[in-house]
């Protein structure tokens, strides 16, 4: 799929009918691991918001939007289209994301869910201007991957994160991205953060005590027969390697695009805020209840316009009278 370009109109902007269909790097090994730990955190009571910081066209932001808890709050900070305070971020921002913009994360996140997530617009120096500390379960660090900006992200993350919570880096590894892989293993070895568990491009870790949620994740391993793994030691402590090439993808959320095609309405992923709230009310675990199809008209006003417009439709469809 080809990236947008700023001054593309609404009908121009990509129209996914599947998670599949976002441009981006989200690999199977890392979905199942997001919604396994999104999960096994739920089913402990974990609670918390999640964050991420870069956010590309919105394809793990549409995945793990899908898994938010009810009260929590979802915080994607970007640089988007804005400019960057440095050459050589500004380098970079030209090089590898030259036709990102917000407009084009936005219809591609409502293409799969109703409302946005809390969108910070610039420098992923300033999240803490907007997240509270002590607050975030999960965070999904994947911004600028030059040694400087990594290193801040973290040390941001660290102050934002719960005594259980999880950060995940992107890139670690990659030999094009040397300072994601220099600031990732600076805070394993200088500011405490406990390697869990890595893939071919993530790195998983935690500030609190790594042992429970380590102890759960071999044990989830070790009962799937599709997921490769070995237990390593790093610096004294176990670190998990594993890969899933031959898993399949959790359950994705459904575009509005596809179900409209379809003629069906789209269904759950389990463990949506919806479902776990239908599942409260009737005392059994998140189900797949089909949502109401929405009026033509509306769909359709849905499908074409602008995001900003969508989202004043919302709103004033949930406005009290």
């Amino acid at each position: 799929m080809t990236a947008p370009t700023a001054d593309q109109s609404a009908e121009q902007l990509p129209r996914p009918a599947r998670l599949s269909d976002v441009k981006g790097w989200f690999f199977t090994a890392d979905q199942l691991l997001f919604d396994w730990i999104l999960e096994y955190q739920r089913d402990r009571s974990a609670t918390g918001d999640l964050l991420e910081l870069g956010a590309y066209l919105g394809k793990s932001a549409i995945f793990l939007g899908a898994r938010l808890g009810p009260g929590e709050r979802f915080t994607v900070c970007d640089l988007f289209d804005s400019p960057a305070d440095d050459a050589s971020n500004s380098k970079e921002m030209k090089k590898s994301y030259a036709t990102l913009t917000r407009r084009a994360f936005e219809a591609n996140y409502l293409a799969f869910h109703e409302e946005l997530p809390t969108i910070v617009q610039g420098l992923s120096s300033i999240v803490r201007d907007h997240v509270a500390d002590r607050s975030v379960r999960f965070a999904h660090i994947d911004a600028s991957h030059l040694y400087e900006h990594v290193h801040g992200d973290i040390l941001a993350v660290r102050e934002l994160v719960t005594d259980t919570g999880v950060v995940v880096l992107d890139d670690f590894r990659a030999e094009h991205c040397p300072g994601v892989a220099a600031a990732t293993w600076q805070a394993v070895t200088n500011e405490g953060l406990h390697p869990l568990c890595i893939t071919g491009t993530k790195f998983y870790g935690t500030w609190g005590d790594p042992g429970p949620l380590r102890e759960a994740l071999l044990d989830w391993l070790k009962s799937r027969g599709d997921i490769w793994h070995e237990v390593q030691s790093v610096n004294g402590a176990p670190l998990i390697r594993l890969s899933a090439k031959g898993a399949k993808d959790p359950a994705h959320p459904v575009s509005r695009h596809r179900a409209a095609a379809s003629g069906r309405a789209p269904e759950h992923v389990p463990g949506r805020a919806a479902d776990r709230g239908q599942a409260a009310r009737t005392g059994g675990r998140p189900g797949r209840a089909p949502r109401p199809v929405r009026a033509p008209l509306r769909r359709l006003a849905v499908d074409w316009l602008p995001p900003v417009v969508t989202r004043a439709i919302v709103a004033a469809r949930h406005r009290p009278r």
